[in-house]
């Protein structure tokens, strides 16, 4: 009995491990995106003038 009373705590705590880490890789993910705003926006903004430009020669 007392064997399947810790089993049940431990599936309990996997639970809120698994929300933990999605909390912290969301955190990371906005933490990179603040990081590399600059680089990003650059990219993508290259990225629509290179679609405008080809866009009248097709």
């Amino acid at each position: 009995m007392n064997q399947a009373k810790g089993m049940r705590e431990f599936i309990r705590e996997e639970d809120g491990m698994g929300t933990v880490e999605i909390i912290l890789i969301i955190v990371v993910l906005v933490g990179l995106v603040i990081i590399f705003k600059n680089q990003i926006t650059q990219i993508v903004s290259n990225l629509f003038q290179k679609i405008t430009s080809q866009t009248g020669t097709v």
